[in-house]
């Protein structure tokens, strides 16, 4: 395309940032490019006290993307971010003042596929289950294949469960979620937590292993998918989370609760644990499951099992 410069950028804007709404006497507007499928626009309107003033509709300032992408692709030197600001006219009739800045800010471009934090966050968790039991090698690895940018649907290129021996127990445990957001760059331990299951290793065998491997990982794909599940454990201390399949009687749903436990050393901070439990329907029957996720029947089977949630 032509040369598109800051200049014709600003021409284009302004009729636009004009029909600003009414009490408004400025605005700032700051939106990023497109980097790794992902591009932000977030501001507005203030008025004379400095609040922002509702707009009717987004749509007329749909007009920022398009300069934003008109000017990366000008051959313009690199930016990732754009500052618009607007200031209301002193008369009538006249145009807004209008300045418009570009920069490129490291700490807004987003972790690739190759980032070394995803094998970081992997390792760690390693280390933290190696110190439980064996971690049996190659076991249900990951199932989804990731997308150019690394992403799965646990958000990072990592999604299996490890199988933990034990003399007498076998454990079965997420290994992703608690893995940064690939493709954006919040400094956030993916959907904060990892999950797990415990059996007595005598109750399974082969075939056994890899079906609650299969549903562990379905409910992690719930937790992902979810807002802030891991927040609604710690509230409540345990919830009723979700229902089982025939496959899965006489065990008809999943208890998640908090557990002491937690991985340290994680890229953004330690993560806690949170324990998967198969319960019964006859061990809920009865009971009143009107308050926030069951909690209160939830908390009631785990206890009659002696499973604790402090």
């Amino acid at each position: 395309m032509a040369f598109y410069s800051i200049d014709d950028a600003i021409r284009e804007l302004a009729p636009a940032l004009d029909k600003a709404p009414a009490g408004a006497v400025s605005g700032e507007w700051t939106a990023t490019t497109m980097q790794a499928g992902h591009s932000s626009r977030t501001g507005g309107y203030r008025d004379a006290e400095g609040n922002y003033v509702p707009e009717a509709s987004r749509h007329p300032l749909d007009i920022i993307s398009d300069v934003v992408e008109k000017l990366g692709a000008s051959g313009m030197p690199r930016f990732n971010k754009v500052i618009i600001r607007w200031r209301k006219p002193k008369f009538p009739f006249m145009r807004g003042e209008i300045t418009l800045e570009t920069s490129y800010d490291r700490t807004i471009v987003p972790r690739g596929p190759d980032d070394p934090i995803y094998e970081t966050a992997a390792a760690t968790r390693r280390v933290f289950w190696q110190s439980r039991g064996t971690v049996q090698e190659d076991f249900a690895a990951e199932r989804g294949t990731a997308n150019i940018h690394a992403q799965t649907k646990w958000f990072g290129p990592h999604r299996r469960i490890l199988a933990i021996h034990a003399p007498g127990r076998l454990t079965l445990a997420t290994d992703g979620l608690s893995t940064p957001w690939a493709g954006i760059s919040e400094p956030e331990n993916g959907v904060e937590c990892e999950l797990f299951m415990e059996f007595d290793a005598a109750t399974l065998d082969a075939v056994g292993i890899e079906n609650w491997a299969n549903l562990l990982i379905n409910i992690g794909d719930l937790v992902a998918d979810g807002y802030r599940v891991a927040r609604d454990v710690e509230k409540h201390g345990a919830i009723l989370f979700c229902r089982l399949t025939e496959d899965y009687r006489p065990m008809t749903r999943i208890v998640l609760s908090r557990d002491a436990g937690r991985i340290d050393g994680l890229p953004f901070g330690s993560e806690p644990l949170i324990l998967a439990t198969p319960i019964k329907e006859a061990e809920i029957e009865g009971q009143d499951l009107s308050d926030d996720w069951g909690a209160a029947a939830a908390r009631n089977a785990l206890a009659k099992r002696g499973i604790g949630s402090n």
